[in-house]
């Protein structure tokens, strides 16, 4: 009896069938990386590329050599003795030319330091004054330092004029303009000096005194050469705190020790006078030509230095 009823209680219930619905699983998806902003390139500043070599600043570079050379680049200018007016008993003004082809200026025309290369690279970096060398009604040699030119303007002195032509989108030329071509420094041969010949007779001393220098360039015109004339004037007194610091390249001795402006300071070039002062403001070459221009000069060399030789009674 009991059997029966529990026959026909909870245990004579079937039991319930699994459900068939299946669970959808849920993917987890992880959330998006945050994007890292890509740095925008500086267009002022220069890429170097990449497998360029890396050019070490001048503190950190090894000594090139066995001890460190920095006497011409501390030294300072040893200034003029002063000079009153009233002490000038004789003055004399004279220009001459230094041609760099003549074997005792080499040294101005070296690939490891030129001459031009110094004076541009001080004009380019604002340091020398360029001044204009083009006559005009108040200075007529236009050697009186009265116009300034910038520093890319006394580049293009150099610089032969080149036609470029222009196009348009389609290819086709539809004009041409004149533009400066690349300055080559070899061109530079001859540089004119101006200077002054003064006795004084406070100090008893008879000297040479450089006013400027000038780069000379060839002038031509309707295919036609006419003559070298100077680009532009550098006023020696100022370019005297640049030339002191730039070390003159020896044939025979790396350790002289000279500088641009010994150079000039100790007359250790060769020149020849090119034109005198006069009233008729003419050059030599106005007056003479072929060799006895080069007589003409060599008097006015001995005239100048007789000058002093007669001073004085042995």
């Amino acid at each position: 009896m009991l059997v029966g009823m529990i026959s026909g209680g909870a245990f004579a219930q079937k039991a319930k069938p699994k459900s068939t619905v299946k669970k959808k699983r849920v993917a987890t998806v992880a959330p998006a990386p945050t994007p890292v902003p890509t740095p925008t390139p500086d267009p002022t500043q220069t890429q170097a590329p990449a497998n360029s070599a890396k050019v070490l600043p001048q503190s950190e570079r090894p000594i090139d050599g066995y001890f460190k050379r920095d006497n011409i680049l501390n030294a300072r200018v040893t200034p003029y003795a002063n000079l009153r007016e009233s002490d000038v008993m004789f003055k004399k003004r004279v220009w001459r030319e230094i041609d760099l082809r003549e074997k005792m200026n080499s040294v101005l025309a070296s690939p490891k330091a030129r001459l031009i290369d110094v004076i541009m690279s001080a004009v380019l970096a604002g340091e020398l004054t360029a001044y204009n060398a083009a006559s005009t009604k108040d200075d007529r040699g236009g050697d009186e330092f009265s116009s300034i030119l910038k520093p890319e303007q006394a580049l293009a002195k150099f610089a032969d004029s080149v036609v470029v032509p222009e196009f348009n989108d389609k290819g086709e030329q539809v004009g041409s303009h004149i533009a400066a071509g690349e300055f080559n420094p070899d061109s530079v041969v001859r540089f004119q000096l101006k200077e002054d010949w003064i006795f004084d007779r406070q100090r008893s001393i008879y000297e040479p005194r450089i006013i400027g220098i000038a780069p000379m360039v060839k002038i031509r015109a309707a295919g036609m050469d006419l003559g070298e004339q100077p680009a532009f004037w550098i006023y020696f007194p100022e370019a005297r705190q640049i030339f002191v610091t730039k070390e003159i390249i020896s044939r025979n001795n790396d350790a002289t020790g000279l500088s641009y402006d010994d150079m000039f300071m100790k007359r250790l070039f060769s020149s020849y006078i090119v034109k005198e002062s006069n009233p008729e403001d003419l050059r030599i070459k106005d007056y003479a030509q072929g060799v006895d221009k080069l007589y003409e000069s060599e008097r006015i060399k001995k005239q100048l230095l007789d000058y002093e030789h007669d001073l004085w009674s042995y």
